[in-house]
């Protein structure tokens, strides 16, 4: 008998929920084994999983469990409140409401959102409570039968490593068959879960405000929310910076967790885009918007002449970075020593750009939680005011200190001032990056996603990763590799499960496993004319293919 049957059968005697005691029944050997092969990780971004029965699903059980965990946490270190939020996925309300009853049976105080809401405004609203701790029910831009479990500390940063160690280990203690919890409406009534005001939603779209360098007008913008949080506060922010022409794609404008129009809501990908940009050729819209379910992210699509050109995150990324300095030197508002801080597998351009106005770039792991760390020491020392904006490659970015999360709001109004800028000296945003590689170079990446499903997938993702380390690449294209970094050795960063490859012409290529999906990510970066770059990007391309297509 295997582990992932005997724990199959211990949750067929257990479990009450009639819901999930039917798909259980209805399982066969092999969802068995892929539902019960292990627990759902708790790792350094969270929990992330497909919804259903299943001890490595996301159900009101393993919810359970993992809120113990962080109820036993805050109680070991004398913590006491927590602010909730959730997006729009399907389960999310019910998710948080359970999160909610089961950190009041241990006596903690909550406070819940009445509405799914942009993630970043739960950070935002840990910070403005005073709140010990945070919970986002979300699973980002997955697809739909995916939801998740985001933990954040009283910085309002999702917590680090150690913190998330600790965590696991009061996780992997728990039992959530044993704890037994109260009704939502008794924990309300006894004042251990009370709803956030209004107040801070305004507190929250202020503060976004605040970080505003122009105004949107003059600017025709088309828009998607992808039916998720960002429905109602980006809008209401663009049209309070002076954006008067707005279309909203009608039928992602409301939250809908079955994303009937947009199977995966990734502003990343082009096909998350179809509907947004269909409306903007209706209208003739001079730029494109679109945010994921959560709000953390932000797609962007330009037009070109008689097309629109989709940009990716670290072409919305540099430009940004471009805007802001050159924006905030204009005005004479940048700071002394400021500090733009980015992934380690986003762009090298932008250090060609900070050099110009004299701004540090710090590189930290992949995870917005390790940029908004940043901003955190920057408090520590009285010198917030340094930090001047954060990207990642994988769309989300956020200037100011208000949060310490991504945000998809601030990040939509600051491109639609971008534009306009821009539109009003006659450019586009594509215009304008033309401009900064004719200045800087032609520096280009590509991203690469191999998929790993199911327990046998796990195996053969961890075997490829093992197998890599111990025949690392030779050459990047034709180009000798110089220097491999393995991030789980000694390294200035903290120890992650990453490669990075270096080849004696400048290529680089990172190789990780997503922290949230089953996923090897390769990110390929090169610096060249049009043509060398992508002759290097098929031929590291084909590397990858073979390494691991499967």
């Amino acid at each position: 008998m295997t582990q992932a049957y005997t724990r199959y059968q211990q949750w067929l005697q257990k479990v009450t929920d009639p819901q999930i005691k039917q798909q259980l029944k209805q399982m066969d050997q092999q969802q068995i084994e892929n539902c019960f092969y292990k627990e759902l990780e708790f790792g350094t971004g969270g929990l992330r999983g497909i919804m259903g029965a299943g001890s490595n699903c996301l159900n009101t059980y393993t919810i359970i469990k993992a809120t113990a965990g962080v109820a036993t946490y805050m109680v070991q270190h004398g913590l006491h409140s927590v602010a909730i939020t959730y997006d729009s996925r399907n389960n999310s309300q019910e998710f948080s409401n359970t999160t909610a009853q089961t950190l009041a049976s241990y006596g903690l105080k909550v406070y819940i959102t009445k509405e799914c809401m942009p993630t970043p405004f739960v950070s935002f609203a840990i910070r403005h409570l005073g709140c010990d701790m945070g919970i986002n029910v979300t699973a980002s831009h997955n697809p739909k039968q995916y939801n998740g479990y985001k933990v954040y500390d009283s910085n309002g940063c999702q917590v680090l490593d150690e913190v998330a160690n600790e965590i696991t280990e009061h996780i992997g203690r728990a039992d959530a068959f044993d704890i037994v919890v109260d009704s939502f409406d008794s924990y309300v009534q006894k004042g251990l879960i009370c709803f956030i005001e209004p107040s801070v939603e305004e507190a929250y779209v202020q503060s976004v405000l605040a970080q505003g360098l122009g105004t949107a007008e003059g600017l025709s913008v088309a828009y998607s929310p992808l039916n998720g949080a960002g429905y109602r506060i980006t809008p209401a922010v663009l049209r309070k910076c002076g954006l008067t022409q707005l279309d909203i794609v009608e039928q992602q404008s409301y939250p809908n967790g079955n994303f009937d129009t947009c199977p995966y809501p990734n502003p990343e990908k082009l096909e998350a885009l179809t509907l947004v940009l269909e409306l903007a050729r209706q209208k003739q819209s001079d730029l494109v918007v679109a945010n994921d379910p959560d709000c953390d992210r932000l797609g962007v699509a330009v037009k070109q002449g008689d097309k629109y050109v989709v940009l990716t995150g670290n072409e919305v990324g540099i430009l940004l970075v471009d805007y802001i300095l050159s924006t905030l030197s204009g005005q004479n508002k940048l700071p002394a020593n400021p500090i733009v801080v980015k992934t380690i597998v986003t762009s090298v351009m932008v250090d060609a750009i900070c050099n110009q106005y004299g701004a540090e770039v710090k590189d930290v792991l992949t995870g917005f939680k390790y940029i908004g760390n940043i901003i955190n020491g920057l408090q520590a020392q009285g010198q917030t005011e340094r930090y001047v904006f954060g990207f990642e490659e994988s769309c989300g970015y956020l200037k100011g200190s208000y949060v310490r999360d991504k945000d998809g709001v601030v990040a939509s109004m600051l491109v639609c001032q971008m534009a306009a800028h821009y539109k009003k000296l006659g450019l586009t945003l594509c215009d304008k990056l033309a401009q900064l590689y004719n200045q800087h170079g032609l520096y280009q990446q590509s991203l690469l996603s191999y998929k790993f499903e199911g327990a046998d997938g796990a195996v053969k993702k961890q075997q490829l990763l093992d197998h890599l380390r111990a025949n690392p690449l030779a050459t990047l294209a034709s180009n000798a590799v110089t220097s491999v970094e393995d991030l789980l050795g000694d390294t200035d960063l903290p120890k992650a499960d990453v490669l990075i490859f270096r080849a004696e012409d400048g290529s680089k290529v990172i190789v990780r496993p997503s922290g949230t999906e089953p996923l090897i990510k390769c990110y390929l970066f090169v610096c060249g004319n049009a043509e060398d770059n992508k002759a290097k990007l098929a031929q590291i391309t084909a590397q990858l293919d073979q390494l691991f297509g499967n």
